[in-house]
């Protein structure tokens, strides 16, 4: 009986232990890349990695001693990277609304005679989350994953102890 229990608490313990665990999101590249040179011995980064049309993103080059340029004409002209907020030397940039969804294009770092690509993907814009208008004032949305995850583990975990009841009690 007492094994019973045991594994009861492991199971209704996993969701709430998934839920907090770290997670790992990757929203910068930094990579050093190759365009028909060597391998590029400064970083740079294009933070997000992915982002829809009309979103600004960030540029970022880290170890030049020249001043260096981004660009990647499909999307937007070379632009100069400067001193700012953080490490190295940035830009923002927009990307245009006839950047096309799905695509990835390589962003080009140049760094005196250095240069180096790093991709960017192009994903559809975002669409508000529904609400559902109630009459009291407020609205309702649709449940969050760590909800749908959380529900999942306790639904999953109340069916495994009816089975192991039925099983242990004829």
């Amino acid at each position: 009986m007492r094994p019973l229990r045991i594994s009861a608490a492991a199971l209704l313990a996993s969701p709430v232990l998934a839920l907090t665990a770290p997670v790992a999101v990757a929203d910068s590249v930094t990579a050093p890349g190759v365009l028909g040179g060597p391998v590029a011995s400064f970083g740079f980064s294009v933070t997000p990695s992915s982002a829809a049309p009309g979103a600004t993103i960030t540029l970022r080059a880290t170890g030049c001693a020249a001043r260096p340029t981004a660009g990647a004409s499909a999307l937007f002209a070379t632009a100069p990277l400067t001193v700012a907020d953080g490490p190295g030397q940035s830009a923002k940039v927009t990307l245009p609304a006839g950047a096309r969804p799905g695509t990835r294009y390589d962003i080009t770092f140049t760094c005196g005679n250095e240069q180096g690509t790093t991709p960017l993907t192009v994903i559809p814009p975002s669409t508000p989350a529904t609400t559902v208008r109630t009459s009291l004032g407020s609205g309702l949305s649709g449940p969050d994953a760590a909800e749908v995850i959380l529900g999942a583990g306790l639904v999953g975990t109340a069916g495994v102890l009816i089975f192991r009841r039925a099983r242990t009690h004829p």
